[in-house]
């Protein structure tokens, strides 16, 4: 079955996120009209739709994640006269906007949330997810304000993704909200049509302001198991939530009308976040009918699983084996052929600096690396996602106090293993923050060598990562030879080359220890057949490789001045098309 063309398949996104961006007033955070002042770079990299992280009016519990007003801009981030020149700069250069879709939860001071929290019989009470609580008898006069009862009592033994109980207790009704995040980020009630309504009501007026998409944020967990079972519990430190909360039982009725009432009358772009999401369920969501979504990020070769001796959950220092990465992507890749489009990213706001987990971030290595992990990447089938700083080697931060940390992910993490459970000791926390923490991506943008990286004029929100004086912007443009010009040449590629884009992916050398191959092919009536063979060397060592040896072809790129037949040099990667 051939591939039906789409503008969003052909296109390579350009993920910013606007606090760490570009500060254009010297208030130290990011913000809309600092981006409109980097549109032309962006434009240069080659890249085609630039993905905003959330920029809607936000107490910032979890860096807009939390939103108070769908239809408003966070003050920091500037005025919806900014978004609107913003929209029709990028649209000037061809450049299109995805936002950042956050309906799974609302923050706590949205209105709708204000309202629904003042009594059981408020109208907007539905909105959201209220609970009894359990196993109290009648007349108990207990202190309910005693945060050891509130635990004690809680509908169920569901736990944060943060961290702590699913469940906050409310004095003014008696009952529990569910919150699948922070405390601040009640969880929407689906079930309840009126909610729809207003959620599709709102996607519609953004897209009638003329943007060109949206990225869904956890979206595959809008659809909870009504009955709200206890979770299984894993030696005792979590409580397993994606049987109930994760691509639940009325997810695609959900989409399904999302997509009738909404995504069906424009010509946009809609990826989602889908939590938990296994293959065969990414071809419901991502379905060539068109019918839901077009495509999902999936988190199995970026989740903690591919280290099984990883200290607690996701927490490792351990670098992810080549074996699980090749054996993960190679599966989805192979797995959705035919059925459904997929998305290709190494990091984003969520993860590690894709060169420091997948490459190798010291000075020897870090540039031939980062091409070759990019190699790796934008030659499979599915659309390439690029995070701001990737295209220049950005790397992971070091921290070296839970006070250095901004994301209340680590903060939470910190406190339940190491302050309150002592299940890990302080040390061995930050090392892992080091590796796969969120704000190792949050650092603010290394635009040149000097004050504040030229992010801001202020004082930053986060702190620069002191290796902007080496690694930054300035310098990658100045260098022909930068990560910076090694992207750009390989979105190029993709522009000109259909069998980039659309061609089969052929696994090659999958017991190699060394070595991530493949091959693309298309064979097109009237253009004939094309074929490309990738190889990257993911070690430091010279390997053994003859795949090149006997190749006839235009070698697409590369990242070293001279091959040596029969091996891959250390990080080598090549690309011939024959």
């Amino acid at each position: 079955m051939s591939d039906k063309r789409a503008w969003w398949k052909e296109a390579v996104i350009y993920q910013i996120y606007p606090r760490s961006f570009a500060d254009s007033n010297g208030d130290g955070i990011g913000d809309l009209n600092g981006i409109i002042g980097k549109l032309d770079y962006v434009k240069k990299l080659g890249a085609d739709v630039i993905w905003l992280n959330p920029i809607y009016k936000s107490p910032n519990d979890d860096n807009g994640y939390d939103i108070a007003d769908y239809r408003d801009i966070m003050t920091e981030f500037g005025t919806m006269a900014d978004f609107d020149r913003l929209l029709a700069e990028a649209h000037i250069r061809g450049l299109r906007i995805v936002m950042d879709l956050v309906v799974n939860h609302t923050s706590d001071e949205n209105a709708w949330f204000i309202e629904s929290r003042k009594s059981k019989d408020n109208p907007y009470r539905d909105f959201y997810i209220w609970k009894d609580p359990k196993n109290v008898s009648e007349g108990d006069t207990a202190d309910r304000s005693d945060p050891k009862w509130q635990d004690e009592h809680a509908p169920n033994n569901w736990e944060s993704c943060f961290s702590g109980s699913a469940w906050q207790y409310d004095q003014t009704t008696g009952q529990y909200y569910l919150h699948c995040f922070s405390k601040k980020q009640p969880d929407l009630n689906w079930e309840n049509p009126k909610v729809r309504d207003e959620v599709f009501d709102m996607m519609n007026w953004w897209c009638q302001k003329g943007i060109d998409g949206f990225r869904m944020d956890v979206i595959s967990m809008i659809s909870k198991v009504q009955s709200y079972p206890d979770g299984k519990v894993n030696d005792g430190v979590y409580g397993d939530l994606n049987p109930y909360v994760c691509n639940g039982p009325h997810v695609h009725e959900y989409l399904q009308e999302m997509n009738r009432r909404v995504l069906s009358k424009y010509d946009i772009m809609t990826v989602g976040e889908a939590a938990g999401v296994t293959l065969e369920q990414a071809t419901h969501y991502a379905n060539n009918d068109g019918a839901e979504l077009g495509m999902v990020f999936h988190f199995e070769h970026t989740d903690g699983g591919q280290n099984s001796d990883a200290m607690i959950g996701k927490w490792s220092v351990n670098p992810p084996k080549l074996s699980y990465i090749r054996s993960t992507l190679n599966k989805w890749q192979t797995g959705l052929e035919g059925k459904a489009w997929g998305s290709l990213y190494w990091d984003n706001h969520d993860q590690p600096r894709a060169v420091s987990r997948f490459g190798n971030d010291s000075p020897e290595w870090r540039v031939r690396s980062a091409k070759m992990i990019a190699t790796c990447l934008h030659f499979q089938k599915g659309t390439p996602y690029v995070y701001q700083g990737e295209e220049i080697g950005m790397t992971n931060m070091h921290f070296s106090s839970v006070e250095d940390c901004n994301d209340i992910e680590e903060r939470n993490a910190y406190r339940q293993y190491v302050t309150e459970q002592h299940m890990i000791s302080s040390e061995d926390m930050l090392r892992c923050f080091d590796h796969v923490g969120r704000d190792n991506a949050r650092t603010p943008m290394q635009w040149n060598d000097g004050p504040q990286a030229g992010f801001t004029t202020g004082t930053p929100w986060f702190t620069v990562n002191p290796n902007y004086r080496e690694i930054n912007v300035e310098q990658a443009l100045a260098d022909p030879d930068s990560v910076f010009y090694y992207y750009q040449k390989l979105i190029a590629l993709r522009h000109k080359l259909p069998v980039m884009v659309y061609g089969k992916f052929i696994p090659l050398l999958e017991d190699s220890d060394s070595i991530y191959a493949y091959r693309r092919v298309l064979d097109e009536e009237g253009a004939g057949k094309q074929t490309i063979t990738v190889a990257c060397n993911w070690t430091d060592q010279k390997v053994p490789c003859s795949l090149f040896d006997d190749l006839q072809g235009e070698e697409l790129i590369t990242n070293v001045d001279s091959h040596e037949k029969g091996f891959l040099l250390p990080y080598e990667a090549r690309a011939i098309l024959s």
